[in-house]
């Protein structure tokens, strides 16, 4: 553990001024009881405690270090630190990498040489199981002995954290500013082999590693630590992959979500969704499964959590038939006893009684058990009949040992010592109808990638992207159907050919066909008129030909594939971070407009292939809809053979858009392709195109 030191102090430096002065403040609150050194050439005393001129008075070597000094002088200290043996430090200045002061950053880092440093440009971190606060700021977390950890980027975002009042229990908050040296990766790492940390959360604005990172979860997931991850800074990938309908829609953010999935880690959209998600983990971790039952004694409610599940792929299955009598057998018959229940009023205020029901629906299977309950906070009311419901709710958890939450439907309906009496025994505290469910899908998902298999790291790119003597070169549509068709894809039957060919050309292949510009400057050439499809005759070839001189010499006469059941888009797109990725989705002209497709990162197996096909909307046709279906196995098959083509090439492979595959009774045809190579000369020479 890398940071064992620096998290876990029995000594500390406050270097610095009125910043020190509020962290050793903070330290002392939560109850630290080890040594504390304060550092300050003009000050006589920070916090109470008498100062030190600098460093080189201390005696011994302190386990962290806390520097709130301007970026200049903070270098000279961190060496200094370093070479007495300091144990870690966070670098509290502004004005490194973030400005771009990189070569100040790379001095911090040189002075640094190996010692652990959090920052620069952070706020530093908590430790409440080690009572622990290098922080300048106010907070209000309490010691704790086992609790969620949450790692961020933004020092206001950890700041606001601070302040829950929700029931989260937070053992380590961790801002890590410019990652200069720990990034997420090792930070989660050490996180994960920390006995008292129950689930990770992280906030993610960029990752600096994605190797690093992979690995981090891995230790995750064999400790057992599930990991869910507010990831922000969506965009659209640059220019230099904007030839293909693939490459728009393989962004960065999809391909982080897609890493993100590879890796274990749920993602969630809202901060709350995270703390709720963390609520949840910390309260029994991840969920075997997405069967919920949810009690509440409002019909309203029960219907606005059936309709909100929709939307998280979640279940509400019907009870058992001996769960529905046992049920029953504790409430009025006028309750009509179903999932989502609404049990009435009936029973409201009789502890005894809610504790039967309770007690009879969570014992009947479902992966998790939610009563949803807005208890009083106004001060004109009272609690004590609601305070009786959750307290019979906790009861029945107790006797079942089913995995259980309280949902208050708004924030003003969960108050903060109810939330810690849930969390104590066991039951979430969960806040927000639609933020539980993002929590509950969230913990199922990372319940079933548990049951996976460990996924291969993802092929990410460990060389220069230019090195000497490469090259990048788009493939002809021929030559890329000739590679598509050694690598056992079924392309048409095509001939390219001068203009004036194109008739004799269209015989050979046979009618009907479609003809083509062959022309390497246009992507898409149906979007410039250079596209004529299901032609029947000489006549009819040589006037599509005749509109399509002005955009080049040369066409692409091809055999007209009938009888498609479904058009998909799939292709393959390398990234300088996250490496080579598959997209899949509902394709042709329109493949951007259908948002229905899914990016998985190469490599990927079978049953990674079929699992991403089996979440697009447009694969209900292929599978059989209204007496027609396609041959799914050919398209899985085709899909397969176009992952082992990447792999086989993966390192010259820049870009690959199959758009569309064409999915038929009884095969998968790809009739549009475009293949971008980035290599050496020596290879881009045996890409020349020729007729077939």
């Amino acid at each position: 553990m890398r940071l064992q030191r620096l998290l876990n102090p029995r000594s500390i430096a406050f270097i610095g001024g009125a910043e020190c002065a509020v962290a050793i403040e903070r330290t002392r609150a939560l109850g630290f009881t080890g040594q504390i050194h304060a550092i300050n050439p003009r000050r006589p005393q920070l916090a109470g405690i008498p100062t030190l001129a600098s460093v080189s008075e201390l005696k011994t070597a302190p386990d962290a270090a806390f520097i709130a000094l301007p970026r200049a002088a903070t270098i000279p200290v961190v060496e200094a630190l370093r070479a007495l043996g300091c144990g870690g430090a966070v670098i509290y200045a502004a004005g490194f990498a973030e400005t771009g002061e990189g070569e100040l950053q790379g001095a911090l880092l040189a002075a640094a040489d190996g010692m652990p440093l959090l920052g620069p440009n952070c706020y530093g971190f908590i430790n409440t199981t080690s009572c622990v606060a290098l922080w300048p700021d106010e907070h209000g977390l309490a010691s704790c002995e086992r609790g969620v950890a949450v790692v961020t980027q933004s020092g206001n975002i950890g700041c606001n954290l601070t302040m829950l009042q929700r029931g989260l229990p937070i053992a380590m908050l961790l801002t890590l500013g410019n990652q200069a040296d720990v990034d997420i990766a090792g930070a989660v790492t050490d996180l994960a082999l920390d006995p008292r940390i129950t689930a990770i959360g992280l906030h993610i604005e960029g990752l600096r590693d994605v190797d690093a990172f992979v690995a981090a979860t891995t230790v995750a997931r064999e400790q057992g630590k599930p990991i869910v991850a507010l990831k922000t800074g969506r965009s659209a990938q640059g220019a230099r992959i904007t030839l293909s309908h693939t490459a728009s829609l393989a962004g960065a953010d999809r391909l982080c979500d897609a890493l993100l999935e590879r890796c274990g880690v749920a993602r969630v959209s809202t901060l709350s969704s995270l703390v709720e998600t963390l609520k949840l983990l910390h309260c029994g971790g991840p969920l075997p499964g997405k069967r919920l039952l949810s009690l509440s004694c409002s019909g309203g409610e029960a219907a606005l959590i059936a309709d909100l599940a929709v939307e998280h792929d979640l279940l509400f299955p019907a009870f058992s038939s001996s769960g529905a009598e046992r049920v029953a057998a504790t409430l009025n018959e006028l309750v009509t006893i179903d999932n989502p229940l609404d049990y009435h009023t009936f029973i409201w205020g009789q502890g005894d009684k809610l504790a039967a029901t309770f007690t009879a629906a969570l014992s009947d299977g479902f992966d998790a058990a939610l009563l949803i309950l807005d208890t009083p906070t106004h001060p004109a009311m009272k609690a004590d009949s609601w305070l009786l419901t959750a307290r019979a709710f906790m009861t029945a958890h107790e006797r079942t040992g089913a995995r259980a939450a309280v949902v208050a439907s708004l924030p003003e309906g969960m108050p903060a010592a109810l939330a810690a009496e849930l969390a104590a025994a066991g039951v979430a505290p969960l806040i927000g109808i639609d933020d539980a469910l993002q929590a509950l899908r969230a913990a199922a998902s990372i319940g079933e990638y548990r049951r996976r298999p460990a996924a291969p790291a993802p092929w990410v790119a460990r060389t220069p992207r230019d090195p000497a003597g490469t090259a990048v070169a788009t493939l002809r549509e021929v030559a890329a159907k000739q590679w598509l068709s050694a690598a056992g894809i079924d392309v048409p039957r095509s001939i390219e050919c001068a203009l004036s060919d194109a008739a004799d050309a269209a015989r050979d292949v046979g009618f009907p066909v479609a003809v083509k510009i062959s022309n390497d400057a246009i992507a898409h050439k149906s979007d410039v008129g250079g596209v004529a499809l299901s032609l029947n005759s000489p006549d009819e070839v040589a006037a599509a030909v005749a509109h399509m001189r002005h955009l080049g010499d040369r066409v692409l006469i091809e055999q007209m594939i009938a009888g498609s059941v479904a058009e998909l888009i799939v292709g393959v797109v390398r990234d300088p971070q996250f490496g080579l990725a598959l997209l899949l989705g509902a394709g042709g002209v329109l493949a951007e407009v259908w948002e229905d497709n899914v990016t998985l990162l190469l490599p990927a197996g079978r049953a990674d292939i079929e699992a991403a096909l089996a979440r697009l909307r447009i694969w209900r046709l292929i599978s059989g809809y209204r007496g027609r279906k396609a041959d799914a196995e050919a398209v899985v098959r085709a899909v397969e053979k176009i992952a082992a083509f990447a792999d086989k090439h993966r390192n010259e492979i820049e870009e690959l858009d199959i758009n569309p595959l064409l999915a038929l009774p009884d095969r998968a045809v790809a009739v549009d392709a475009l293949i971008k190579f980035r290599a050496t000369n020596e290879f881009l020479a045996t890409l020349t195109p020729r007729s077939t």
